[in-house]
C-alpha cells in the first residue's frame, strides 16, 4: 500500500473561511481524491494544506484511507519570503509522516516548491502555467505572476516529474522537467448527476476569476451586438477584487447592462446549480491548460463555447462536442455563440456527445489508477538512484 502526501490549497484560505470546520479543495483535487477513496487497498493519502490562520476546527480523516493535515503558516512565511513559513511547516509534517512519494498540486501557490524541498521523491501538477500567463499579462518585475512564473521553472528543473493535464502543457513543460506524464484531471461524480432545469431568457454561463487572460470584459464588449438582437442573460463567476484596474472596469462594465449580472465565486454546490440552469458555458480566455469548468460542464450535459487556445481544443472538439472561436476577434466570438444560442438541436447534440467522451475520459477511478501508476514509476527510478529522504 503506497502513502502519498498530496499537497494541496484548501479553499478555506482562498475564500478567508475560517470558521468553517470542514476543509474543501479546487474541483480538480477534490474529484481525484474520490478517485483514491476507490483504491483503499492500493494508496493511503495524506492531504496537507498550509493555511494564514488556524482554522475553527478540521477532521483528521476525510475517507477511510485520506487522512487530512492543516498546518497554520503565518502570512510571512508566504510569498514575500518565497513561501519558506510553508517549505518549513510541510517538511516537518512530512517528517511526521514519512510518504513514499509527495505530489504538489499546482504551481500557483506554495504547493510545488514545497513538494520540491521535501526531501522525497516528488511530482507536480501544472494547473496554470504561470509562465504563460505572466507573459500574457506583460507582469512587471517583482509582480505575483513575475515571481510565480520564475518559482514555477525553478520547481520544474528539480522535480522528479510533472503530471501534465494537457498536450498543450506538456509541451511546454518538456524542455525543463526530466520525465512528464499526459493525465488529465477528473471530475468529480457529483456533476455527472446534474438534472438539467433550464432557464429563460437563454442564460450565458462564464465562470473564471476575472482577469485580463480570461478576457471577460472582451466577452462581454462581443455581447453587447448580439444583445440587440437577442434576449439573454449573461451570468459571471469568479473571483473579482476592487484592488485591481481590470477587475473595476470590470465591475462598472456590468452594472452598466441590465443583462449582465456578476454572481461573485461560487462554492460546489452553487456552480451545478448555474450548470443545470445555463443555456451555455462560455469561456473566452486569451490562455488556458485544462479548465475543470469545461469537464464540468461536459459532464454535466452543458454545450460549451470557447477560445480556439492552449489545451482547449483538447477538450471541445469543434462541431462535435461544442464550438471554438477566436477570442481576440469580437465578431468571432459573437457568431459562434449566436449561433449556438439560436440552434437547440445543435446544443443538444453536443452536449450528448460532450457528455459521453466526458463519462470515457474523465472518472474519478480512471484518473486516480493513472496517478498510482506514475507514483510506481517515480518510485521505481529514484530508488535506482538510492535517494535519501
Amino acid at each position: 500500500r503506497m502513502k502519498v502526501a498530496l499537497l494541496t490549497t484548501d479553499s478555506r484560505e482562498h475564500f478567508k473561511d475560517y470558521s468553517n470546520p470542514q476543509p474543501y479543495f479546487g474541483t480538480a483535487p477534490e474529484a481525484l481524491l474520490e478517485g483514491f477513496k476507490l483504491l483503499p487497498k492500493d494508496i493511503e493519502v495524506h492531504v496537507i494544506s498550509c493555511l494564514q490562520r488556524k482554522p475553527a476546527s478540521s477532521p483528521a480523516k476525510l475517507a477511510g484511507n485520506i487522512y487530512y493535515h492543516s498546518l497554520h503558516v503565518p502570512n510571512i512565511g508566504w510569498m514575500k519570503t518565497l513561501y519558506q513559513g510553508c517549505i518549513r511547516s510541510v517538511h516537518h509534517k512530512l517528517r511526521e509522516i514519512a510518504p513514499d512519494i509527495v505530489h504538489g498540486q499546482g504551481t500557483e501557490r506554495d504547493c510545488s516548491i514545497c513538494a520540491v524541498y521535501s526531501g522525497y521523491p516528488n511530482v507536480l501538477t501544472v494547473h496554470g502555467n504561470m509562465r504563460q500567463i505572466a507573459a500574457q499579462l506583460h507582469a512587471g518585475p517583482l509582480s505575483y505572476y513575475w515571481l510565480a512564473s520564475r518559482i514555477e521553472k525553478w520547481c520544474l528543473r528539480r522535480t522528479d516529474g510533472v503530471v501534465a493535464i494537457s498536450n498543450h502543457t506538456r509541451g511546454i513543460v518538456e524542455p525543463l522537467t526530466h520525465r512528464s506524464w499526459l493525465i488529465p484531471n477528473a471530475v468529480h461524480p457529483s456533476f455527472f448527476g446534474i438534472e438539467r432545469q433550464v432557464k429563460r431568457p437563454p442564460r450565458i454561463l462564464c465562470v473564471a476569476n476575472v482577469s485580463p487572460w480570461k478576457n471577460q470584459i472582451g466577452l462581454i464588449d462581443a455581447l453587447d451586438s448580439l444583445a440587440e438582437k437577442l434576449s439573454f442573460e449573461i451570468r459571471l463567476a469568479g473571483g473579482a477584487t476592487n484592488e485591481g484596474v481590470y477587475s473595476r472596469k470590470f465591475l462598472q462594465i456590468v452594472s452598466e447592462r441590465s443583462w449582465c449580472r456578476y454572481l461573485g465565486p461560487l462554492h460546489h454546490e452553487a456552480l451545478r446549480e448555474e450548470l443545470s440552469a445555463a443555456t451555455v458555458l462560455v469561456l473566452p480566455s486569451f490562455e488556458d491548460n485544462c479548465p475543470m469548468v469545461i469537464l464540468e460542464a461536459a459532464a454535466a450535459g452543458l454545450p460549451v463555447a470557447a477560445s480556439n487556445v492552449g489545451g482547449i481544443p483538447e477538450l471541445v472538439q469543434d462541431r462535435e462536442t461544442g464550438r471554438l472561436f477566436d477570442p481576440h476577434s469580437a465578431q468571432d466570438m459573437a457568431r459562434v455563440i449566436g449561433e449556438l444560442l439560436a440552434d437547440e438541436a445543435q446544443r443538444r447534440r453536443f452536449a450528448a456527445r460532450a457528455k459521453e467522451v466526458s463519462q470515457e475520459r474523465f472518472a474519478p477511478r480512471r484518473i486516480a489508477s493513472q496517478h498510482l501508476q506514475t507514483y510506481h514509476e517515480v518510485l521505481a527510478e529514484t530508488q535506482k538512484c538510492h535517494r535519501p529522504k
